[in-house]
């Protein structure tokens, strides 16, 4: 009876543990599926660079091609290394308050299983970075392009993310248990580089005759980009990553329902992306420009992933048309706006990323699940005013760290190309080359677009140019 007794109490030990090795390997299991998950929707969500760099190098005049392409590659490389030395750190460092992470800086004390996510947030600090460049393309100083990436990606950036998606964060804890709502980045990644994007066109002025001269009466030039096929290439990236971007931030795949969840993040993403599509191509079409624009459809394609950014993990596909088609008018008028206040967007970063992030911050605690739509109860609107409050407490610190930097470039002379520069382009000058084979140096630096040489690059006019600048000591001039 004994032995029978011990069997037994062997078979129940064995069982025990064999339940304990199952739940250790299940748990090692979900480790690994989650890491693979996170690291392939990084990947994919780093095409965007490829996709900003297409954009971007579609939309300038070829004379400048080079230049931009560089900018854009270094934005990751750079920013990957000052995440590396302070940006993780501020961000989720382990010993912060709710103000600013700190600890774990140059990745000291962070355990393995958390790389996924440091590479994940590397990538997001990039894209913020990257939406500038396009803005201030094509009269940028290289040393004032590499200051702010550094400032951003290290710092600006870092401290909001802190605010929003650490656990300590102050808009992590808002009153009565709400929480910041941006799923994905609206506020955090593209209102952020929207704002600095604007501040900088600002203080930068637009490109030497991209408005009328209004002392001179000079008319205005078409600085048209060269590359149709670059901007829709650029665009087709961007709108492929943006699942990876919106997908991918639910973190993990393993838990039940995360499958679910990454479904309906991809779904409405794209749902957002047509209504907006929609509403501004027929926009544009019978009330403004009567074409069907490009441009305009690739703007707000984008514009719509970007708004869906808020709340697309808990939106149902209906309210997509909201959202969508909210952004989509949103892009188009600020853009219009933005021009109207001659200020010079090469690429309406303002619109998409400002208009389209802002709408989906305001719009997403009214018509997502359990929202002011479903019921209009304490916490939903405590859940608008929230976002509210984040969204205006994201612009201001962005305006004025910034902004800061921007102006002491501008006072040092750093922030902009001499007006020479400017003119002959920016490859032939600072990258001694051509973008192109097929083209001699100097051809590429008269080369504004498809639609001819440059109207102002000739040696009188540019003379006259440069000799206009320097009487009125400015050797940076938003305008000759």
């Amino acid at each position: 009876m004994a032995n029978n007794t011990m069997t037994l109490n062997e078979a129940i030990s064995s069982l025990t543990k064999l339940n304990e090795s199952f739940y250790a390997y299940r748990e090692r299991v979900d480790v690994n599926i989650d890491a693979f998950f996170l690291v392939t929707m990084t990947t994919i969500v780093f095409l965007m660079q490829c996709g900003f760099a297409f954009i971007e190098a579609g939309s300038v005049r070829s004379k400048n091609t080079i230049d931009i392409l560089l900018k854009n590659l270094l934005t990751s490389l750079f920013t990957c290394v000052v995440y590396f030395f302070c940006g993780w750190a501020f961000a989720f460092g382990n010993k912060g308050n709710s103000f600013i992470g700190f600890g774990q800086f140059m990745m000291f004390d962070l355990e393995a299983p958390k790389y996924p996510l440091w590479f994940f947030h590397f990538v997001f600090a990039a894209t913020s970075s990257t939406i500038v460049s396009g803005a201030v393309a094509e009269r940028f100083e290289m040393v004032a392009y590499l200051a702010y990436t550094v400032l951003l990606g290290g710092f600006v950036y870092p401290v909001i993310t802190h605010w929003s998606w650490d656990s300590t964060g102050w808009l992590a804890n808002g009153p009565e248990g709400v929480k910041f709502k941006d799923f994905a980045g609206s506020a955090c990644v593209h209102v952020v580089g929207g704002t600095v994007a604007l501040i900088g066109m600002i203080l930068l002025g637009p490109r030497i005759g991209r408005f009328e001269d209004k002392k001179t009466g000079r008319p205005a030039v078409p600085l048209k980009g060269h590359s149709a096929p670059f901007v829709v290439l650029g665009a087709f990236m961007l709108l492929v990553g943006f699942f990876g971007f919106n997908g991918g931030s639910q973190g993990s795949l393993a838990r039940p329902g995360d499958g679910d969840t990454v479904a309906r993040a991809c779904v409405n993403t794209i749902l957002c992306s047509g209504w907006a599509t929609i509403a501004v191509i027929f926009c544009n079409k019978f009330f403004f420009s009567k074409n069907w624009s490009l441009l305009c459809s690739i703007n707000a394609a984008l514009a719509g992933m970007v708004a869906a950014c808020t709340g697309c993990d808990a939106l149902e596909p209906w309210a997509c048309s909201i959202v969508g088609v909210g952004a989509g008018l949103a892009y188009f008028f600020i853009a219009m706006l933005v021009e109207k206040l001659r200020i010079d967007d090469p690429v309406d970063t303002v619109g998409i990323h400002c208009g389209g992030g802002l709408w989906g911050l305001i719009i997403t605690p009214v018509v997502m699940k359990g929202g002011i739509i479903y019921g209009a109860n304490r916490f939903a609107f405590l859940q608008l005013g929230w976002n509210l409050v984040g969204g205006a407490a994201i612009i201001a610190w962005s305006l004025v760290t910034m902004g800061s930097l921007f102006f002491l470039l501008k006072l040092a002379g750093k922030l902009r190309v001499p007006a020479e520069v400017e003119l002959k382009g920016l490859d032939v000058l600072r990258h001694d080359g051509a973008a192109y084979p097929g083209e001699t140096k100097e051809e590429a630096s008269r080369r504004a677009s498809k639609f001819g040489d440059d109207p102002l690059f000739s040696s009188g006019h540019l003379n006259i140019l440069v000799q206009r600048t320097l009487k009125n000591g400015n050797h940076s001039p938003a305008e000759p």
